[in-house]
Formats: structure tokens, C-alpha cells, sequence
């Protein structure tokens, strides 16, 4: 017999499935554990880091994402700092922190934190990931060098 507590504890599980998986993602990605992490995405995925204007569809390719933005910036640490889900969506909000080299002037260089606030949407399509989407101000970020290993160069 089915209960309405049962009912609700099974709406509740299924509402914080998208949770347990940003969640998820995120802890392997902060540990370094990339393979783990892309395991959460489905076959069929895309992955948009709309500031730096890259896709990924394939997981080999947003492994090698993930492995180049840790080469770079080893320090790197995401700390999510509030998560809304409806429905198969999941919007989080979070604070990206990371050590990155300034060059002062030729010849000098220091290392400087940054933080930057973010948010992502994703989308949970049986229980895997089908989009994920990044947002950040791209100025702020200071990553064009990781974009740079991802995008293709087209000469006129």
C-alpha cells in the first residue's frame, strides 16, 4: 500500500537526484577525480562554458577540459554556494577560486588568487546529465589561456 509519505519521500528522492549529482560532480572535480566526474554525463551531452565560448559533446574532449583547466590552474576549487532545483533542472550558484599568474611587466610575474562567482544550469535526463551550461564574467575570469587550447584556428 502506498502512502502519502512514501509518495512524498519518493518525489523527495527524485527531487534531490539533480542535487546529488551537481553535488557529485563538483566534489570529483575539486579532488581531481575528472573521469569520475564526467562519468555523471549521459551519451548524449553537451557541456557550454558560454564566457570562454566552448562546447564539448564529446567526453574524451570535456575530459581533457577538465585536465587542462587543473594543469593551469592546480589550486582550482569550486564551493557551491546555493542549489534550486525544478523538475529535471538544477541551477547552482558558486564561487570558482584559483591561483593565476599576472604578468606585471617583462620578465615579472606574480601569482595572485582570484574568485569568481558563477552560476550553471544543468539538465537531468534519466539520471544523467544532457546539459550542462557555465556562465561567468569572462574579463574576470582571466582564462583565455585555457580557452585558447580549445579553440580551433582559422586562418583567412
Amino acid at each position: 500500500m502506498t502512502t502519502m509519505n512514501s509518495v512524498m519521500d519518493m518525489q523527495s528522492s527524485h527531487t534531490d537526484l539533480g542535487k546529488q549529482i551537481v553535488s557529485s560532480v563538483v566534489a570529483n572535480l575539486n579532488q581531481g577525480n575528472v573521469a569520475d566526474a564526467v562519468d555523471y554525463f549521459g551519451e548524449d551531452f553537451k557541456f557550454s562554458d558560454h564566457a570562454l565560448g566552448l562546447e564539448f559533446t564529446d567526453k574524451m574532449r570535456l575530459e581533457e577540459f577538465f585536465h587542462k583547466t587543473r594543469e593551469l590552474f592546480p589550486d582550482v576549487h569550486l564551493n557551491v554556494t546555493a542549489v534550486f532545483e525544478s523538475e529535471n533542472h538544477v541551477v547552482a550558484e558558486w564561487m570558482l577560486t584559483a591561483t593565476h599568474l599576472e604578468l606585471l611587466w617583462p620578465g615579472r610575474e606574480a601569482r595572485m588568487l582570484r574568485s569568481l562567482p558563477g552560476a550553471s544550469i544543468v539538465a537531468i535526463t534519466g539520471g544523467r546529465i544532457s546539459d550542462w551550461s557555465d556562465y561567468y564574467d569572462r574579463i574576470t575570469a582571466r582564462r583565455s589561456r585555457l580557452a585558447d587550447f580549445f579553440t580551433d584556428w582559422i586562418e583567412q
